[in-house]
């Protein structure tokens, strides 16, 4: 599925934006999950400093 979205973003305007993964850690179990997200590349290191 993922391939699908980065190619479907490769049309038109879509270098404007990067996929962006970050691990967060579960409090409750110490698990770890990730959190994916398409944002545009003047809002990346925003997006990792949000809590």
């Amino acid at each position: 599925m993922a391939k699908k979205v980065v190619a479907s973003l490769q049309k038109g305007g879509g270098k404007e934006h990067t996929k962006v993964i970050k691990m967060v850690k579960s409090g409750k179990s110490g698990s770890f999950s990730f959190k994916e997200e398409i944002v545009h590349n003047d809002k990346v290191k925003d997006w990792f400093t949000k809590a």
